[in-house]
């Protein structure tokens, strides 16, 4: 059963007016000292201080604010509602930064901009990656933004459906591996280890167990990489590597729709 701060969570037109600022006042309700935008700001400061939305709640929002919980579904309906107006909100970063666009960037570059925007938009708000974006909140910063990614790409021969898929492609690949590299920083907080002194540890009694040539491969291949990323894994370098085999791949769609336009 949803709790009871949620109600009202699946209200479309309502969550809708709250993005927008477009919801009328409410006729009856404590006298208003606060504004959405205050009542937002709160919220998004507990989650980026705490990196996580698992302890967010609206009478932890009220008790930011000094105000009673009831009073903020005055402004916000349930606790739903408010992450996807806190969603809306912290993409206005990247609208700034996007449109800030080079003269000479081509697409491609353009693409690695978009990337670059939405990987450290994530990393500063990790609790970004714990909301549903299957049904994206439809609010102001939310469109601007999609409408300044596709530009990059508009004009280059792509149909409609093919640039949405190729924002989509890149958006997927960013949030996989920035999943990544914010659960490595939960775990080396965790653990009061880096990944260089938790392999320092793991090492020695590894080497007792494991024989490299039952998995020649593996140890040649894992060698190799642990000691490139002095880590079992680098997300940094994953994000590099498979952004720029996203790119290519689409170059190649790009140049068949020049030749078959040919």
């Amino acid at each position: 059963m949803a709790p009871a701060e949620d109600k009202g969570a699946a209200d479309p037109a309502r969550t809708i007016a709250a993005l927008w600022g477009t919801q009328p006042p409410p006729r009856r309700g404590p006298r208003h000292t606060l504004t959405t935008a205050q009542v937002v700001a709160a919220a998004i400061e507990i989650a980026d201080r705490d990196q996580d939305l698992d302890s967010l709640s609206m009478r932890r929002v009220a008790e930011a604010l000094g105000v009673g919980t009831m009073s903020l579904y005055t402004y916000i309906a349930s606790r739903d509602e408010l992450l996807e107006v806190m969603l809306d909100a912290v993409y206005a970063e990247a609208v700034n930064e996007l449109r800030t666009r080079p003269d000479a960037e081509d697409w491609q570059d353009g693409l690695r901009r978009v990337a670059r925007v939405n990987w450290e938009l994530v990393l500063r708000h990790p609790w970004m990656l714990q909301v549903f974006t299957g049904r994206p909140p439809l609010g102001p910063n939310t469109v601007a933004k999609y409408d300044l990614e596709l530009s990059v790409i508009d004009g280059i021969g792509l149909g409609d459906v093919e640039m949405d898929a190729v924002i989509t492609l890149v958006q997927t690949h960013v949030e996989g591996l920035a999943r990544r590299r914010v659960e490595a920083d939960r775990t080396v907080r965790r653990t009061g280890l880096t990944d260089e002194q938790w392999w320092e540890l793991a090492a020695p009694p590894l080497s007792e167990v494991l024989d490299p040539s039952r998995f020649p491969i593996g140890a040649r291949v894992g060698q190799a990489a642990g000691e490139a990323h002095q880590s079992a894994h680098n997300p940094e370098h994953a994000y590099a590597f498979g952004l720029e085999r996203l790119i290519a791949g689409i170059a190649v769609l790009v140049a068949g729709r020049g030749r078959a336009t040919a």
